[in-house]
């Protein structure tokens, strides 16, 4: 932990071939889509993505996947109570003093924030983190391929010799599409929960990483890449133009009618006095 210089905006892009970026389970898991047909990548599964990485990075996080947890805790209670510090904030019931230990210890505390809110603590805490997150959209309408999948085996045994009815089922992917990931980094919050350069510097890196340790069925090894990251930092603490204006200066542009490939599209990033740009080639 240490000090946030100045405010942070950011914009990455992903690469999909031949993948679901995002199931939607009240669809079937087929990729998100808006109403228009854009595909969507939720800000929740790019923030796990984000922990994943921290986590793989060393990093102590909160929020973890039940098959990634590496503290024995549980649930989310378990892992609140194991703080001494935070369970001392409780006796003395001071808020601060809780909120300040929990960002202390937990990275993802305190660069998305969380709700402390467990009945046997007694306890109600909120914490507002400095990075958010939008949600990431493609560039361009999506085209989801679907498929018909069996399996060669029995999930359970049936009567009569009968195969069981989970042997049919639904695969669904998107051959190809650009998406883009926006999001910030807020210097009013960051000094409240003690986020620190050192800690934007890990942020950078798990987006530049952000698909290492990722692959799955619905997203083989390769089939997710970060192809670019657009890290922007003003030259003042609170940040000398708006994130919409600054995530407006990236344009992207398909060059041909079906593009599959990351050199298909032209991206032209327009600039603005005092504005420190990085641009960063992805894994």
């Amino acid at each position: 932990m240490g000090e946030f210089t100045n405010k942070i905006d950011f914009e990455v892009l992903v690469m999909v071939n031949n993948a679901n970026p995002n199931g939607d389970p009240l669809n079937g898991n087929r990729p998100r889509e808006t109403y228009d047909g854009y595909g969507e990548i939720s800000d929740v599964c790019i923030k796990r993505k984000i922990r994943n990485r921290l986590q793989d990075m060393g990093e102590n996080i909160f929020v973890q996947s039940d098959e990634r947890s590496d503290d024995q805790c549980k649930s989310l209670a378990e892992r609140a109570k194991s703080n001494a510090a935070m369970q001392k904030a409780i006796k003395d019931k001071d808020r601060d003093a809780y909120a300040k230990a929990a960002c202390e210890t937990w990275i993802d505390v305190r660069s998305f924030g969380q709700v402390f809110a467990f009945k046997d603590d007694n306890v109600s805490v909120g914490v507002r983190g400095p990075v958010s997150v939008h949600s990431a959209f493609s560039v361009l309408p999506v085209s989801i391929d679907s498929m018909q999948i069996t399996k060669s085996v029995n999930g359970e045994t049936v009567k009569e010799g009968k195969k069981s009815s989970d042997t049919m089922g639904m695969k669904h992917k998107i051959s190809s599409a650009l998406y883009v990931i926006k999001g910030s980094i807020n210097h009013q919050l960051a000094e409240k929960t003690g986020f620190g350069d050192e800690d934007a510097e890990k942020i950078k890196e798990t987006l530049r990483t952000l698909f290492v340790n990722d692959s799955s069925s619905a997203r083989p090894d390769g089939s997710m890449e970060v192809c670019k990251v657009y890290w922007w930092k003003h030259n003042c603490p609170m940040g000398q133009y708006s994130s919409a204006k600054v995530h407006r200066l990236m344009k992207v542009k398909a060059l041909v009618d079906d593009p599959k490939e990351f050199t298909d599209y032209e991206i032209v990033v327009d600039s603005l006095p005092d504005l420190e740009l990085e641009e960063i080639e992805g894994i």
